[in-house]
């Protein structure tokens, strides 16, 4: 009888975990969409009802999204989304650049020739259909999708989950920063090129030199970002 009291709370506390980060992923999934604007205040009634998860489960991921800046309590008001604002902007394109140019520079060490060879091929072909005509709304999107999965790369390459949890956290508030600053959008020939200036670096395994090329593209992603 006892162990099935057991394995009976075990079950019960699996379920309420999973939850949990159930409702963790589906808030970060609607924070990245847009569904949840900068600065937007929400109740967690509201937050249950975008995503159809129980109101415990979302009271619970509530203080870990706090401690991640992604969201704040103000009494009498509700729960703010994290709101963009220069500090927002310099912080966290500060924690970016400090890790990102340790990434690329590991990933310029070790990374096969094929995977960077994949990894001009699918920039040199977005850049020479932005060359070429307007891009659809769809073709930005997947440029975007390019643009966040190179960086997304470098930081893997780490193979260091802390450092991973970390920058996924930061790279929330920088889509939030995105939609607010600088989209993509009528972007995508620059953006392309600073990238294959990345890679080129890359291809010349010289770490020192990788770091200081994605430094510059970050850097000009934060003054245009503060400038807008």
């Amino acid at each position: 009888m006892d162990e099935v009291a057991g394995e009976s709370g075990r079950a019960k506390g699996g379920d309420a975990l999973k939850l949990r980060e159930l409702a963790y992923e589906s808030i970060i999934e609607k924070l990245i969409s847009r569904d949840f604007a900068p600065g937007e205040f929400v109740t967690q009634r509201q937050l249950v009802q975008r995503t159809g998860l129980p109101l415990g489960a979302i009271r619970e991921i509530i203080p870990r999204l706090e401690s991640e800046g992604l969201l704040r309590t103000v009494p009498q008001r509700g729960i703010q989304i994290a709101h963009v604002d220069l500090n927002l902007i310099r912080e966290a394109f500060q924690f970016r650049l400090f890790l990102e140019k340790e990434a690329v520079a590991t990933f310029t060490r070790s990374a096969p020739d094929l995977v960077v060879a994949g990894l001009r091929r699918e920039h040199e072909e977005m850049l020479a259909m932005a060359l070429s005509r307007a891009l659809t709304r769809e073709e930005e999107q997947a440029a975007q999708a390019i643009d966040w999965r190179l960086h997304d790369t470098f930081i893997d390459a780490l193979g260091n989950s802390i450092i991973s949890m970390a920058y996924r956290v930061n790279s929330v508030k920088l889509r939030l920063i995105h939609h607010e600053r600088y989209r993509i959008d009528g972007r995508v020939v620059p953006v392309m090129r600073e990238h294959l200036a990345v890679i080129e670096a890359i291809e010349s395994r010289e770490p020192a030199r990788a770091a200081d090329a994605v430094g510059v593209h970050i850097d000009n992603a934060r003054r245009l970002a503060l400038t807008i």
